[in-house]
């Protein structure tokens, strides 16, 4: 037997907004609600659209098990949707926040912007999935298989504008709470009843698992976050950080390519005309930069044989899509360029320069605000996070043009210019990374990933590539500046600025992901 909701198949008219109200208060944490959802939508072993939290509170014999229900929060204004580069992820007239499994390409990107935990990788079709609200039994007036198998009543679905709806009459009646309010999402899932741990994944101290369906793998990349929290989390389900290395090494070979585009409007200014160096060199840098930079995305992704939809379907409130478009732009400026230095046009050349700034800048600089769309990661939403981008991509030109040119011959003033942007690049990125991870942070979960990237999980990593990466630099350039010979100094400190930039960033980048947000 089903359950219909009242009027029976709803009729969108006005502002509709579907939520589901969760009352923990009767929830048995029988775990009917994931089952019932695993059957409706076939879901894989190992991966949830919804399931069960516990959180344990006291000591022995005086202890209490809590529960809460976890899924999408079919926000009212959904950063999946937002992010997502080719419009998989959609938002009803409902309110739901649907995906279509046959425009996703496997980003990624939609898992970092949910604050939720709610998306992950389906194994079988490689692409995004959650929780629909079973958007196909809505349409034909049935309640959500979670809602109707549950036991206990705990789950209550319907339209939340509608005064007249049960979860209207719920919400007016008793008060409840959200996840995560602070994120500004407007989520949907409201709870009432639930222990304010048990949402709150910050305030437990450990983590114990129930089901073989976590592998230890992933169990073992989860460490307490709070030895002083006075509950404990148990789950059954892990949710392993999206981007790995591949991102990381995307950061280091764009930098590689923005650096020298931005760099030679300075080899310009500083007299150097006709040098190889100055004049050929950054565009064949360029272009290869952006090459290694595509063959990294397109590798990253679930679906790499759709990476074209990034062109063909894109959705341009998304910053991954709009980087793809300024890849494509500096990719176009520095072939130009290259070919001009090739052919020694250097009137082309000299206008050139000016185009290399904007699309050296734009390259570098998008990913700060794709990073900053990832609305679940806060350690990303750094206001510094633009200029970090931009000092760190000249720091990575200039060490390519340093070891470039030890086989490049090139006037004094070049490798003096180098030097100098070798130095300042470095001190200025150890001066952003002092105040962006040891500064004050607004939210407990930037300040967790923070520790986890200077003092715990990452520091050997994070300490390796400030030293090796912003230290080492700006010696090795200092050094050379003050002997005033010996083009080698220059070259090494940009091979430590290649490898300690590599390092920081993927201690950054897995950091802001080790964080959990269920």
């Amino acid at each position: 037997m089903e359950w219909f909701f009242d009027g029976g198949p709803p009729t969108i008219s006005g502002v509709s907004q579907y939520a589901f109200v969760l009352d923990q208060s009767k929830c048995i944490g029988c775990h009917a609600c994931t089952v019932a959802c695993k059957v409706e939508h076939g879901v894989e072993l190992g991966v949830f659209r919804t399931w069960v939290k516990y959180v344990e509170r006291g000591e022995f014999p005086n202890t209490r098990r809590h529960f809460s229900v976890l899924r999408c929060n079919h926000c009212t204004d959904a950063p999946c949707v937002e992010i997502c580069p080719v419009g998989a992820l959609f938002k009803r007239d409902d309110g739901i926040v649907d995906f279509d499994p046959s425009r996703c390409i496997g980003c990624k990107a939609c898992l970092n912007a949910c604050p939720y935990d709610a998306l992950y990788i389906d194994p079988s079709s490689n692409t995004a999935a959650k929780c629909n609200f079973c958007a196909h039994r809505v349409d034909g007036g049935i309640k959500p298989a979670c809602e109707v198998v549950c036991p206990v009543g705990a789950i209550t679905s319907g339209d939340v504008e509608d005064p007249e709806s049960e979860v209207s009459r719920l919400l007016g009646r008793l008060p409840s709470q959200v996840r995560a309010p602070e994120q500004g999402t407007g989520p949907n899932v409201y709870y009432i009843g639930a222990e304010a741990a048990a949402l709150e994944p910050l305030k437990v101290g450990g983590d114990a698992y129930l089901t073989t369906e976590v592998r230890p793998s992933q169990a073992e990349k989860l460490e307490p976050l709070n030895a002083d929290a006075q509950a404990r989390a148990t789950s059954d389900i892990a949710h392993p950080a999206p981007w790995g290395w591949k991102v990381s090494s995307y950061f280091l070979s764009k930098g590689i390519a923005a650096g020298s585009m931005m760099l030679a409007v300075l080899l310009l200014v500083v007299g150097a005309r006709g040098s190889q160096l100055a004049d050929l060199v950054p565009g064949i840098l360029a272009l290869a930069g952006i090459a290694v930079t595509g063959l990294f995305l397109v590798a990253d992704l679930k679906q790499p044989r759709r990476f074209h939809y990034l062109f063909t379907r894109p959705q341009w409130r998304s910053w991954l899509a709009r980087g793809a478009q300024a890849i494509n732009l500096a990719a176009v400026v520095s072939l130009v360029w290259t070919l001009a230095a090739a052919l020694h046009l250097h009137g082309l050349l000299d206008t050139l320069r000016w185009a290399m700034v904007p699309a050296g800048a734009l390259l570098a600089g998008y990913t700060a605000f794709l990073f900053n769309q990832c609305e679940g990661r806060d350690l990303w939403q750094s206001p510094l996070l633009l200029a970090h981008t931009l000092v760190n991509a000249v720091l990575a030109g200039a060490a390519a043009l340093a070891i470039t040119g030890l086989g490049v011959d090139a006037p004094r003033q070049v490798h003096d210019a180098l030097a100098w942007s070798l130095l300042l690049s470095a001190a200025a990125s150890a001066a952003i990374v002092a105040q962006d991870v040891f500064g004050r942070h607004p939210t407990g979960q930037a300040e967790r990933a923070a520790l986890n990237l200077r003092r715990d999980r990452f520091a050997a990593r994070f300490w390796s590539g400030v030293i090796i990466g912003m230290g080492l630099p700006a010696v090795g350039a200092a050094v050379y500046l003050v002997v005033g010979s010996g083009r080698g100094w220059s070259a090494v400190a940009g091979v430590a600025a290649l490898v300690g930039l590599w390092l920081y960033e993927d201690a950054w980048v897995r950091a802001g992901q080790s964080v959990p947000l269920s």
